[in-house]
């Protein structure tokens, strides 16, 4: 969380509506990251409102999608031809397979849920390269993913906002 702080920190004078949509973006961070952070209150947060965080958050999160549904094949094809890119494209496909269970017993469904649980390496990010990895066709990838996403953005917002929380459930309440 340390690199999303710092960017922020960088970011300065840019709106809070700009900023929420960019940590969307970034692998890791999503909107996980995001909607938190728009919902808090200045100067730790951007202090929107609940419907323009999860919508930003949203849109964020989906931006990179595309570009990695259509660019992932060629660019790792490419990349492949040297040791050390074969080597990470080796060690990133073998971890999203490992993670991505749910994806390859259930295909969409699983895809829409491995998207839409707000755990760590899951997201829309692993999500569009696990639907590469086990050939879900990017017609049937996209809906999935923006499913996965929409129902990721209302877990995170409801928890973000108090209405659901995380401790009760590991710890056997409700």
């Amino acid at each position: 969380m340390l690199m999303v702080h710092d960017l922020i920190n960088a970011l300065g004078q840019i709106p809070a509506h700009w900023i929420t949509l960019i940590i969307a973006t970034l692998p890791i961070a999503e909107l996980r990251g995001a909607i938190p952070w728009a919902l808090a209150s200045p100067p730790v947060g951007g202090g929107l409102d609940w419907p323009t965080a999860y919508v930003l958050a949203v849109i964020g999160n989906f931006l990179p999608v595309m570009p990695i549904l259509l660019l992932l094949d060629p660019v790792s094809g490419f990349l492949r031809r040297w040791r050390l890119f074969d080597r990470f494209f080796s060690w990133l496909f073998e971890r999203t397979r490992r993670k991505s269970r749910l994806i390859e017993k259930y295909e969409a469904l699983g895809l829409i849920l491995f998207v839409g649980i707000p755990l760590p390496i899951t997201g829309a990010w692993t999500g569009s390269i696990a639907a590469f990895i086990f050939g879900i066709p990017k017609r049937q990838a996209v809906p999935c993913i923006i499913l996965g996403i929409l129902l990721a953005g209302v877990v995170v917002t409801l928890a973000s906002l108090g209405v659901i929380g995380f401790y009760g459930i590991f710890k056997g309440g409700a």
